[in-house]
């Protein structure tokens, strides 16, 4: 019973930052000076805890001290949340129960770390800014967890912006590249939302109830953007063949008389064609012949925008 009020404590200084000893006693029905003794046992462990005794003191804890990454194991933060699971509901403590979302959302974020599962690990930053979008990423989980609307600056292809509540349900990873199912307000749907497409992402503080829905609801076999697609055939030289095999899927690839091929279905938008002229010259299309234009159309601008210079 000890550990487990000495983390419910932490957890209720993380929350307030500061409270006062005879709170905390009469919280856990515990004398003043086994507070002071459960503090200082924590503050050797190295968390960074003050206290101020007399009037207008407390004990506080630092703004910018976060729960370490490893600081529970998994078992233990299970431990935990259902110790303070099993106090809240004798309390009805609302600084407890949000404690304990937190909580939850901490051990989710560190079971992930980047994975889906103890045997995947997936790498969520992008190469622009891996900070910034593991923290959107990150709050995007946290949402969908503890079930809380969001208001998003989301910026279609075309580069039109659109401000509008969502709320989170699911979290999707396909081709690598994140997605977010939620409940738009705006069209009054669910909708599949690309994260790298959300400008900026404002929790309300508002909490909603999940409305049901099965997986067979999520239009997994979506393209970018849109419905269409390309039966797409190519050429390929051996130096391109890792490109092909990553981005296409290494069964999609073959030899047939000494040469390299690969065939695939891909989403036909203008990010098909930037896709291919990235391979470089070694990565042909051979058909169709309207997506093989494009193709040529698109280099032939690039050679004109160097000869202009």
């Amino acid at each position: 019973m000890k550990y487990q009020t000495m983390i419910d404590m932490l957890f209720t200084l993380l929350l307030r930052r500061r409270v006062s000893a005879g709170e905390l006693a009469a919280r856990y029905d515990i004398s003043v000076r086994t507070v002071y003794r459960y503090i200082d046992e924590m503050t050797v462990a190295g968390i960074p805890i003050d206290v101020a005794r007399g009037s207008g003191g407390g004990i506080y804890i630092s703004d910018a001290y976060k729960l370490p990454k490893g600081y529970m194991t998994r078992e233990e933060y299970d431990r935990a949340i259902g110790a303070m699971q099993a106090r809240e509901s004798e309390l009805h403590d609302p600084a407890l129960e949000s404690a304990i979302r937190k909580l939850s959302a901490k051990a989710k974020e560190e079971r992930r770390d980047g994975a889906i599962t103890g045997n995947i690990l997936v790498d969520s930053g992008t190469w622009g800014s891996e900070r910034k979008f593991s923290e959107k990423l990150s709050l995007l989980e946290r949402a969908t967890a503890e079930r809380e609307a969001l208001e998003i600056d989301y910026v279609a292809r075309d580069g039109q912006h659109s401000r509008r509540t969502i709320l989170p349900h699911l979290l999707v990873y396909k081709q690598n590249i994140w997605y977010v199912y939620a409940f738009c307000r705006m069209r009054g749907a669910f909708r599949l939302f690309k994260v790298g497409r959300m400008r900026s992402i404002v929790k309300t503080g508002e909490f909603f109830e999940p409305m049901p829905f099965s997986r067979d609801d999520v239009p997994l076999s979506f393209w970018t953007d849109t419905q269409q697609s390309v039966e797409a055939k190519f050429a390929l030289s051996p130096e391109v063949l890792p490109f092909a095999e990553e981005w296409l899927g290494i069964e999609n690839v073959y030899e047939a008389d000494g040469k390299y091929y690969a065939d695939a279905v891909l989403p036909d938008d203008d990010s098909l064609v930037e896709k291919i002229l990235s391979a470089g010259a070694g990565f042909k299309v051979l058909s169709p012949a309207s997506l093989a234009e494009r193709v040529k159309q698109e280099a032939k601008k690039i050679i004109e925008s160097y000869s202009a210079e």
